[in-house]
């Protein structure tokens, strides 16, 4: 457990700054993070990624679910990011004990597994989003930006719980991705860029954007973040193995 002094240009005023700056200069404050994970090499990670960005301070760091109570009633952050795999708590108990304690408090599970159960048991939870470890770093900061300003992935909070994309899959008549679609989305969903599919599939990295933009359309989503959210919540690759592959590559 340990609670991290801000420093630098995310340094939080103190009373005297606050109380002499204007509405909108407190309205730039950075948004204080908490990080939890029983990794300190990746918690270190995360805490440089956030403070290299503006907008973000890292106020406490936990390793354990117990640790990071203490530490969130301490700092009392806008937001905590949650490893799913921690001692004493598991990652998705102790998120949905911070919800209910703290329901105005911005709770994202921030995991190494795209595994769908974990998926559903974290929005079952309450998180405001799950967010993957390979995600490139301006993504991640992207996401937490967007989950923090209320937006989520489409533009509203109830689409981070699963609810909106549930809905638009619901359907026999859902839109179908061919195989080499499904191909792609996976590969994103492992973090690779255009370019690591493209070799990893033996094609030019102008067609996998090619792919991208299709399924993009098909899928009704505007981002890669949005896109490995809206499979893995909604089993997409289950659902497009039980039908069969889709139109010729």
């Amino acid at each position: 457990m340990s609670i991290v002094e801000p420093h630098g240009s995310h340094a939080v005023p103190t009373p005297s700054e606050s109380s002499d700056s204007s509405p909108s200069t407190q309205a730039l404050e950075p948004h204080r993070v908490v990080v939890v994970d029983d990794h300190e090499l990746l918690r270190t990670g995360t805490r440089r990624i956030l403070e290299e960005t503006s907008g973000f301070t890292v106020v406490g760091e936990a390793e354990d679910g117990e640790a990071a109570l203490r530490v969130i009633a301490d700092t009392e952050p806008d937001v905590v990011l949650v490893d799913i795999r921690l001692p004493t708590i598991n990652g998705i108990d102790l998120a949905r004990q911070i919800v209910a304690e703290r329901p105005s408090m911005t709770v994202l599970i921030l995991s190494a597994y795209d595994d769908e159960h974990y998926v559903r048991e974290s929005l079952a939870a309450g998180v405001s989003g799950y967010l993957l470890k390979t995600m490139p770093s301006d993504e991640l900061v992207r996401s937490i930006r967007d989950a923090c300003d209320g937006t989520g992935l489409t533009g509203s909070p109830a689409a981070w719980r699963g609810e909106k994309a549930a809905e638009s899959v619901s359907s026999d008549d859902s839109p179908r991705l061919t195989a080499r679609e499904q191909e792609v989305v996976r590969l994103v969903a492992r973090g690779m860029s255009n370019k690591a599919i493209a070799h990893q599939l033996g094609i030019s990295p102008r067609t996998v954007e090619g792919h991208l933009n299709h399924v993009f359309d098909k899928l009704g989503t505007t981002s890669r973040t949005e896109l490995v959210h809206f499979a893995l919540a909604n089993s997409l690759f289950a659902r497009e193995q039980a039908q069969g592959p889709g139109a010729a590559q």
